[in-house]
């Protein structure tokens, strides 16, 4: 009898409610690090890497925090740093071929229209490897198999596209909404990554 009060006493779990709303918090929070992390131009990678670790730490229920998603950053930041470089030359290029259809080039929106579709593929792309991106995990490798899957799954893509248009959206109306936003842009990275291997 003793041993039943004691059970009814007994501290209950987080609800779950409280739990998605935890998981919801240390998006935002995560968010914050990677727009500062970012702040190296060509980090951008590594920062989207590193947090989306940590949000797979998070959801896993193990420990982890600044120090590890720092730690993590730090190493992907190795490599990262020319997948980085290679995406502002796309940008670039993307740029140019907006330019070229302004300047009504013959040939200029079909290039510009390839060039754009290209360019979301890309990003696309980056967020599936940096969702699945673990220390000693080579970019070439990671970025070969997103490729992959940006095409063998064009419904988790079509989430992806939408997660930049909502921080691009938030920017344009909100500014400093779309810092915290970009926590939310790597857990709808890493949930597709998930849905991808379960499905």
């Amino acid at each position: 009898m003793a041993q039943a009060r004691v059970k009814a006493r007994a501290p209950r779990g987080e609800s779950v409610f409280g739990e998605r709303f935890a998981v919801f918090a240390e998006c935002l929070l995560t968010g914050v690090w990677i727009f500062v992390a970012c702040l190296g131009v060509v980090t951008y990678p590594a920062a989207l890497a590193a947090g989306a670790r940590h949000l797979r730490r998070r959801t896993a229920h193990q420990a982890g925090g600044l120090r590890e998603f720092a730690r993590d950053f730090r190493t992907a930041v190795r490599g990262g740093w020319i997948v980085g470089l290679a995406g502002w030359a796309v940008a670039g290029a993307v740029w140019t071929d907006v330019l070229a259809v302004r300047a009504g080039l013959p040939g200029g929106p079909l290039v510009g229209a390839v060039g754009v579709f290209a360019l979301i593929g890309a990003v696309v792309a980056l967020l599936r490897a940096a969702a699945v991106w673990t220390p000693g995990a080579a970019w070439r490798v990671l970025l070969a198999d997103a490729g992959r899957r940006t095409v063998l799954d064009p419904a988790g893509s079509f989430l992806l596209v939408c997660g930049p248009a909502v921080v691009a959206m938030s920017a344009w109306f909100v500014p400093p909404l779309a810092v915290p936003v970009l926590g939310a842009v790597a857990a709808a990275a890493v949930a597709v990554e998930t849905r991808y291997r379960h499905r």
